[in-house]
């Protein structure tokens, strides 16, 4: 009955019965690919120098590779436009005064007007503008620079041979480049052939003085260097790239970053055996958590929601790690650099601790800090110490989270953990302070400000999706102001009163063995809510002497009693109490007798119990499941029974606990919880014991004579 092993091996065979294998099977595979594709995409760690700084170790190459030498390729761009020569244009003003000539031309010869019949003012206007704009773009360079703009391709202005026998000499534009300004003015809009022609034979005559080109010669050089392809440089494996004490230059990093990506791509990450090799050590370390939550954890094993919730938590820091883990690698201020400590196991801690339990937190921490250390592009060693020190201390400070906000203080604690042991970093480097240890503090206090927040948004999602009932949620419906709280405390004083003895009962019983005893304070608050629909025919609540069932059948009694249960859960639902505490309304009776009117009405069939239909006298059940729910049904028992103690010490209340335990006991009533002897004897003696301190008799004081 209430024997643990037992229990056990039945647990097993629900598992199959209940249907749920598979969805565990599921959820199973989903952290088994989730763990496979972390591990096998990770990141190829090299030791981390800082521009600038000297080299703490030598660093020699581990495999062949080619990396971009800005070095070179600076000697090469400077090379390709050594022979880039000057480039010359027309002389702006010179443009501009031809262009003010004409137009005054047309304003004192209106003979043109019969030349071009079909031609407006406006038109032969904006077409000068554009002939204006085409002489503007012409450039005249040397035979070698010609090739390089050709080869850049600068298509944006026309570009002709400069003569070399022109030496200050006024320039005459070939009829090749003529007929390049006729074009050019025509690409924007398209003119007259007869309007362009008349224009240009204007501007033909005129002989133009050539400008360097300053801006130009300027941008071309641009364009040449930008043009040449970064330069090369092979590095042979075992090649030693930086010395112990050189100083890191630019070169450095870009040698050690181009053998990262070398040694990365000879992972060959995409070949079966790559593959497999990876799925294997997920596989590996799924089955060792197996194993150690079926020794250890068995029941959670069972619980699909606690099992998926796990799950849910563990895939979303492996997650939160590879994309931050990306940012850092990927970002141009090489941030991996400065954040060199990232804190992710704390958050995993501070969820698992909450919402399912402090043993299987703590064996997710030493999990992933090592899965995490080997994996991430970090200093291993550290980063696993690290995060297995701040994970265990989120742990110890989350056991007694009760307030969302205590998840901001938590993390703080942790944050001052990190403190000293920057310093034993750096005196393992005999030195006493650094910098370094100003941006570990600021990035570390950073990632803890994130898990706070990312904690206290997720708890509640989570809550919600899962139907965990977590002690901060606890702490919520503790909150006399709570309408149903506030309700029981103003029409049923006396059941609120009875609540509340039977919560501190229950909650000391259950913390003797282990059990949730704040849950079991809680829901014993609203356990008697259905007592709200007819307060007043339950004893706790008559004032006067005078009881309504004096003018009731022994039948209508029991049916009013009962009804408590069911009303209950009617006004649980209605109010959206969380489903523990529904359970807790409809087990803590269990199908037990209301044996007072069971009693009457037998008497009043002369004795004949044949004559009672028992089942009218029972409570509809289901019987307690859960440890909690039993401790609150004993509790609740034992409480009302010993208001109607004579004589109250510890013998009396001894004797009324054990007989009163040992008749749910014999009723079956325990059959379904998770209780053994060991701990049913443990409940005993601390509701004896916390009965004896509440119930004892206080001196009486003689009355003040006057």
């Amino acid at each position: 009955m209430l024997d643990g092993a037992k229990k056990e091996s039945g647990s097993i065979k629900k598992w199959w019965k209940e249907g749920q294998s598979g969805s565990r099977l599921l959820v199973g595979f989903a952290l088994l690919a989730s763990l496979a594709l972390f591990l096998h995409f990770r990141e190829v760690h090299i030791e981390i120098l800082e521009l600038d700084d000297a080299a703490k170790n030598y660093v020699v190459a581990q495999v062949d590779f080619e990396f971009p030498d800005q070095e070179a390729t600076v000697i090469v761009k400077r090379e390709s436009v050594r022979d880039l020569g000057d480039v010359y244009r027309i002389e702006v003003s010179e443009v501009e005064k031809k262009r003010g000539q004409f137009e005054n031309y047309l304003i004192k010869n209106p003979g043109w007007r019969k030349i071009l019949e079909s031609t407006t003012f406006e038109e032969i206007y904006e077409a000068a503008d554009s002939i204006k704009n085409a002489l503007l773009g012409i450039r005249f360079s040397d035979e070698r620079t010609l090739q390089l703009v050709h080869m850049i391709s600068i298509a944006k202005h026309p570009f002709f041979l400069f003569p070399k026998d022109l030496r200050g000499k006024r320039l005459m534009l070939s009829e090749e480049m003529w007929d390049s300004v006729e074009k050019t003015a025509s690409v924007d809009r398209h003119y007259h052939k007869s309007t362009l022609n008349f224009i240009i034979d204007y501007f033909r005559a005129t002989s133009w003085e050539l400008s360097f080109d300053e801006a130009m010669q300027r941008q071309i050089r641009q364009a040449i260097e930008e043009d040449i392809p970064w330069k090369y440089t092979k590095v042979n494996a075992g090649s030693r790239i930086i010395d112990q004490g050189e100083r890191v230059t630019s070169r450095h990093l870009a040698m050690i970053q181009a053998m990262k990506q070398a040694l990365g791509e000879q992972r060959n990450l995409w070949q079966p055996l790559t593959l497999f090799g990876s799925l294997i050590f997920a596989l590996a370390i799924t089955i060792l958590g197996f194993y150690y939550f079926k020794l250890t954890h068995n029941s959670f094993l069972l619980s699909l929601k606690q099992l998926a919730l796990f799950a849910t938590i563990i895939i979303l820091t492996l997650i939160l790690a590879k994309v931050t883990e990306y940012f850092l690698l990927r970002n141009e201020a090489n941030l991996f650099d400065t954040v060199r400590y990232p804190l992710f196991v704390p958050f995993a801690a501070i969820l698992i601790c909450t919402l399912i339990g402090a043993e299987i937190s703590l064996f997710s921490t030493c999990l992933l800090s090592v899965i995490l250390g080997l994996s991430l592009a970090v200093d291993h060693s550290r980063f696993i110490v690290i995060n297995l020190l701040t994970g265990i201390a989120a742990i110890l400070f989350a056991r007694s989270l009760r307030k969302r906000k205590e998840v901001f203080a938590i993390c703080g604690k942790v944050w001052l953990l990190c403190i000293p042991l920057f310093f034993v970093y750096n005196f393992a480097h005999n030195t006493l302070w650094s910098n370094v240890i100003v941006t570990d503090l600021i990035s570390t206090f950073s990632f803890l400000i994130m898990t706070a927040i990312l904690v206290v948004g997720l708890l509640p999602i989570f809550e919600s999706l899962f139907h965990i009932m977590t002690d901060i949620t606890l702490m919520e419906y503790m909150d006399p102001n709570n309408e149903l709280l506030r309700r029981l405390s103003i029409e049923a004083p006396g059941t609120y009163q009875h609540c509340l003895v039977v919560g501190s009962l229950a909650e000391s019983a259950a913390q003797s063995i282990g059990a949730n005893g704040l849950f079991c304070r809680v829901s014993t608050l609203y356990h008697d809510i259905g007592k709200l629909f007819n307060p007043h025919y339950f004893t706790e609540n008559q004032i006067g002497g005078f009881n309504i069932h004096q003018l009731l059948t022994p039948v209508e009694s029991t049916q009013v009693i009962i009804a408590h249960v069911t009303e209950g859960e009617a006004l649980a639902r209605k109010h959206d109490l969380p489903q523990t505490f529904i359970d807790v309304i409809r087990e803590h009776h269990g199908t037990t007798l209301v044996y007072y009117f069971y009693c009457k009405q037998v008497e009043q069939m002369g004795g004949d119990v044949d004559a009672v239909d028992e089942k009218q006298f029972r409570y509809p059940g289901p019987k307690p499941v859960s440890k909690e729910s039993a401790i609150i049904m004993i509790a609740d028992t034992i409480e009302a029974a010993s208001r109607s103690l004579e004589e109250v010490n510890e013998e009396t209340i001894t004797d009324l606990v054990d007989r009163l335990v040992a008749d749910k006991v014999d009723e079956g009533q325990l059959d379904n919880c998770l209780l053994t002897f060991k701990e049913l004897g443990a409940v005993k003696k601390k509701i004896i014991k916390t009965l004896v301190v509440t119930r004892h008799l206080r001196v009486k004081y003689p009355e003040k004579k006057h």
